[in-house]
């Protein structure tokens, strides 16, 4: 009987450990992301539909939209300010889009939005909401077209200077695909998935 407590005392303290462990890494994954996302707009065109020409004149508006932005955004070192440029900007991005849609409707918004994980050339970004410039061609029934307008991964790599001034080291640590980012990625992804349930769950 005393043998038998005491192997039952052994796996409750394991299982306790195991979640204070599980509660602590998804304290750290909700942290980093939302951190990461702070500092962070990022650029989202969806095409009318999926057709070869629609989705080539996405690519179109994609270039214009951020030929307009780039010179707003050159030399701003914070998101915030960032953010609120980007949305003064509104009327002059969607002149710049409309400039490039061939008589599509063009409408754009600044606002929270929920990506998935995305992995680009030399970085990749995990799922999570994040401030986002949403450009929607047409019905905006078609594919999206994701990048990083701030600070600017669209044109340029982690590693570039203009991105690193405005990146902290952790971010740019996270971010960067070396040998732990996917354990790193999978970490913050089970803490989305656990809010997803939970939210379910009591909903």
């Amino acid at each position: 009987m005393f043998q038998s407590n005491k192997r039952l005392k052994i796996w409750e303290t394991a299982l306790l450990c195991a979640f204070a462990l599980a509660l602590l890494a998804s304290c750290w994954a909700q942290g980093r992301q939302r951190a990461l996302a702070d500092g962070l707009i990022r650029l989202h065109v969806i095409a009318a539909d999926d057709s070869e020409q629609e989705q080539a004149l996405k690519l179109r508006v994609r270039d214009a939209v951020l030929a307009c932005l780039e010179p707003k955004l050159e030399g701003l070192s914070d998101a915030d300010e960032a953010a609120e440029t980007v949305r003064a900007s509104l009327g002059e991005i969607r002149l710049a889009a409309e400039s490039a849609s061939e008589g599509r409707s063009v409408a754009v918004a600044l606002g929270q939005e929920r990506y998935p994980l995305r992995q680009y050339e030399g970085f990749a970004l995990p799922a999570g909401e994040y401030r986002s410039l949403r450009v929607t061609l047409g019905e905006g029934q078609g594919h999206n077209w994701w990048c990083v307008v701030f600070p600017p991964l669209c044109l340029r790599s982690a590693t570039d200077p203009a991105v690193q001034s405005v990146m902290n080291v952790d971010d740019l640590h996270l971010i960067q695909q070396d040998e732990g980012y996917e354990i790193r990625f999978r970490v913050l992804e089970l803490w989305g998935e656990l809010k997803e349930w939970l939210s379910d769950g009591c909903g």
